[in-house]
């Protein structure tokens, strides 16, 4: 028994949001009469920690604690509309109708608060502690609750704002083909280092480290909660995911999900991560995008790793033994078939 060890690199770019008609997003905001923020959405939290990233926007916008932010992912026949989460969109295209929407309802406050403080529209300021004071007189202010409290019980006004995000659509031009298919792209290098049994044709993934730039980060945590799930993802397509292990036979296929293979605690590598942070232009808060690009790129950077190990190229997956053990076989029988160094060939008269 051999066991090989081999290193793999990969790149990617990714696209955030897609050429889709506009491919966009709505949000509605308003306040309640105790001063919180409800954010309604028809977008939805899989998992990657939307309502979260959306709640830290609408707060950071709208001046106030992000306890106090409420966000409530409805769906299509009570919220605005939405395209999807898909795409590693939903924070770029949200967070975009978001801030609209923030701004439309801080207006709101600050026609009230212009009127109960006294004061000029100009000098009124948020703490982001849900406070507004005046500019220079720390003495002078009021809860945003009390100012959502008065605007409903003694103005007759609501606190609420409306907000839209879409990209124009980018029609291909006949003549070169050239378009504009995304809002922004994010990019990720992938190293993974495994070692390949060459009697079972077993792999074992011993690291996988990647760099990320993803515009920025307003959840570190999260971003590096993705990066780690990511990894995990791509690691399990690389080598295990399939549901017709012997297409076209069906009798082995996976009949639920208790018998669908994929990599348990015990097979997690070693996982590390470093994030670049370059804003996007046209992000919110220069976000560009993390969700679905953290599995692509453990997934090639483990089969040129299978290669620089064994010098068999795999292009199916996932990498199973049987294909690695089948290579190797390849390989060898390849190499008792070419002549020796030296060697003649004669021919028979």
């Amino acid at each position: 028994m051999v066991k090989l060890r081999g290193t793999g690199l990969s790149a990617v770019n990714y696209p955030t949001g897609m050429n889709l008609g506009g491919d966009p997003s709505q949000a509605l905001i308003h306040a309640t009469t105790s001063g919180s923020f409800v954010v309604s959405l028809s977008a939805t939290d899989l998992g990657q920690g939307l309502r979260t990233v959306i709640g830290q926007i609408a707060a950071e916008t709208l001046g106030v604690r992000m306890e106090d932010v409420i966000v409530d992912t409805a769906d299509t026949d009570t919220g605005p509309h939405d395209m999807g989460t898909f795409a590693s969109r939903a924070t770029h295209r949200v967070g975009n109708a978001v801030i609209v929407a923030a701004q439309e309802a801080r207006e709101a406050l600050l026609d009230v608060a212009q009127d109960e403080l006294e004061a000029a529209r100009s000098d009124l300021e948020f703490d982001g502690l849900g406070n507004i004071l005046v500019r220079g007189a720390p003495d002078r202010s009021l809860k945003v609750a009390d100012i959502a409290a008065a605007a409903q019980f003694k103005y007759g006004k609501t606190i609420a704002g409306r907000g839209a995000y879409m990209k124009p659509k980018s029609p291909v031009d006949p003549e070169t083909g050239a378009m504009d298919p995304d809002s922004t792209e994010a990019h990720a290098c992938t190293v993974a280092e495994v070692e390949v049994d060459t009697e079972t044709g077993e792999v074992t993934v011993l690291s996988i480290r990647s760099a990320y730039e993803v515009g920025r980060q307003v959840n570190p945590a999260l971003v590096k909660g993705q990066i780690v799930g990511g990894a995990w993802m791509g690691m399990s397509h690389a080598l295990y995911e399939t549901t017709a292990p012997y297409y076209p036979d069906p009798d082995h296929n996976p009949k639920d999900f208790s018998e669908y293979l994929m990599p348990g605690a015990h097979e997690m590598p070693e996982i590390d991560c470093v994030v670049l942070e370059y804003p996007s232009s046209n992000g919110p808060y220069g976000v560009k995008g993390v969700g679905e690009m953290t599995a692509n790129s453990p997934i090639p950077a483990i089969v040129n790793a299978i290669y620089h190990a064994t010098g068999v190229r795999i292009d199916e997956l996932p990498v199973t033994p049987e294909l690695i053990l089948r290579g190797l076989d390849a390989q060898e029988r390849a190499a008792h078939a070419a002549p020796t160094a030296g060697s003649t060939a004669t021919t028979g008269s």
